[in-house]
């Protein structure tokens, strides 16, 4: 067995904790993973972490700064070991060996023209501020809205099935979790998405890696420079193909004893399995060995200088671009209400900036215990497809939870102090007398002012006996909770107009309770 052939369990190991991680950060029903955990998983996911160093360049978010020196140093490692969605593929292709017998993997040439395409088109867009093709392509983000969308629905039903069996049982170890169905347009993007990657996991290993991926594609560039490289002896390798049969990523031509390292993923599976012991992890520029690697030429090492120049220079520009660029993108969307902006997470601060900062990878969706953060169709336009948006008729936003900017991971949605979400006005409350019961019905309802966490909708004399909402704008923080609690259908007597950018709502005023002295008080 070859020296190095621990590599791989290490690998394994280390790819089986994050997809484990990952996967439950979207599937906690209790909430009772801590917020430190949830961002220790997100830290190294590559884009998240690059559109959150473009607004705060902390060292907090320098997950993908980590793992560029990496793949300069030991390759693909982040593709191998971090991404969730790579060790998705890698457990479906394992279970494809375990269930269906076909032939092994081989060597296929590289699709660089519909990757590097991709990858051009991702950095193009991020310059004209159009971040849907990032959305779209990110791997980490398509993993969580596969777990949101597809994976977290199956499993709280089963839990929820589960508790009710338990609990006639008189055992009462679950309790059940309230949730709503998501949006159509999720499913069944997610639902599209699962078969896609599924197909070429089944089929081709790394496929969606190496060509639909532009963080696969940033990272095979960054990796034909690395230190150390998987290298075919040629006076030991007989041209056997057995580490051929095993590469995920199909990338060893065993006749011409190369490899492909844009494509190669660090996975290690090679190492193992040379009868020869012809595969070696090395460094090339230090063992010198003219079998296996001669140093190279003037010509070479100018080629590299220029390549390590436009990739520094494109993570520099892509980064500068997140940090200036200002985009559009709130296209009016006419629904019952007649709203005409609908309003996104308190830490947002506008639409501008949250369009273009959010990944829609619905982490915020999957820990909001309300569930008004859904995902938007087109409320957002084209621009936002899939990005979360309050939907106040699933649900209203808790007037003491802030769970969604302590878990955002590109700071779309910005960590609040409690006294400072309680105040953020993400749109106002519009009241519409004419579908309001007290008008139709002459009956009294009230339900908006009961649920009103700051009194903005106060209940006023109206006629006779009855009294009907009236909203104070300078107090209301637009948290939707008037909106769900309104009893009306199909249109609701009072709705909430988004703000396009956030403001800063007037304190309530507290009212005074009088005590009368003069009563006894009670003798016990």
């Amino acid at each position: 067995m070859h020296k190095l052939s621990w590599l791989k369990k290490v690998r394994i190991a280390v790819s089986l904790i994050f997809l484990l991680l990952s996967g439950a950060i979207f599937l906690d029903p209790g909430q009772w993973i801590p917020v430190k955990v949830i961002n220790f998983v997100t830290w190294p996911q590559f884009v998240p972490s690059l559109i959150r160093f473009a607004t705060s360049a902390a060292i907090i978010a320098s997950g993908f700064l980590l793992f560029i020196v990496l793949t300069l140093i030991f390759g693909r490692i982040y593709c191998s070991s971090v991404c969730p969605l790579g060790t998705l593929q890698d457990v479906i292709a394992w279970v494809r060996k375990k269930v269906i017998r076909q032939r092994p993997l081989r060597y296929t040439k590289a699709r660089n023209i519909l990757r590097y395409s991709i990858l051009t088109l991702v950095i193009i867009s991020i310059f004209s501020g159009f971040s849907l093709l990032l959305n779209l392509f990110d791997p980490y983000s398509n993993f969580g809205r596969l777990m949101a969308n597809l994976v977290r629905p199956a499993f709280l039903l089963g839990g929820n099935g589960l508790a009710g069996i338990l609990e006639k049982q008189d055992i009462f170890w679950f309790s059940k979790t309230d949730f709503k169905s998501l949006h159509f347009a999720s499913i069944t993007f997610a639902t599209g998405f699962l078969l896609l990657v599924g197909w070429m996991s089944v089929f081709y290993g790394r496929l969606y890696c190496n060509t639909l991926c532009p963080v696969g594609a940033l990272l095979g560039l960054v990796s034909k420079l690395s230190f150390y490289k998987i290298k075919l002896d040629k006076h030991a390798c007989n041209s056997c193909g057995s580490c051929s049969k095993v590469c995920k990523a199909q990338c060893i031509d065993v006749k011409a004893k190369t490899i492909d390292y844009s494509r190669c993923v660090s996975c290690f599976n090679c190492l193992g399995v040379c009868p020869s012991d012809g595969v070696l992890f090395i460094n090339p520029l230090i063992v010198k060995h003219t079998e296996i690697s001669p140093l190279l030429d003037d010509k070479d090492n100018k080629r590299r200088t220029l390549i390590k120049a436009f990739l520094f220079s494109t993570v520099f520009l892509t980064v500068k671009s997140y940090a200036i660029r200002v985009t559009g993108g709130e296209k009016p969307t006419e629904i019952p209400e007649d709203r005409t902006l609908v309003s996104t997470p308190p830490g947002s601060e506008t639409h501008d900036h949250f369009n273009s900062h959010c990944t829609a990878c619905h982490l915020c969706v999957s820990v909001c215990p309300t569930h008004v953060l859904q995902p938007s169709l087109l409320q957002f336009g084209l621009q936002g497809f899939m990005q979360p948006y309050m939907d106040y008729h699933s649900g209203f936003c808790n007037f003491e939870c802030d769970l969604c900017g302590k878990v955002c991971p590109t700071d779309a949605i910005k960590s609040l102090l409690p006294e400072q979400k309680k105040r953020a006005q993400v749109g106002k409350a519009v009241f519409i007398e004419k579908n309001c019961v007290v008008y139709t019905d002459n009956t009294d309802c009230g339900a908006c002012s009961e649920h009103c966490p700051t009194k903005a909708v106060n209940m006023v004399p109206y006629k006779e006996h009855l009294k009907i909402p009236k909203v104070d704008e300078k107090i209301c923080i637009g948290c939707g909770a008037c909106e769900y609690a309104c009893p009306t259908k199909p249109y609701r007597a009072i709705f909430v107009e988004g703000n396009s950018i956030h403001q800063l709502a007037d304190i309530p005023v507290q009212e005074k309770i009088i005590i009368n002295k003069t009563e006894e008080d009670f003798p016990f």
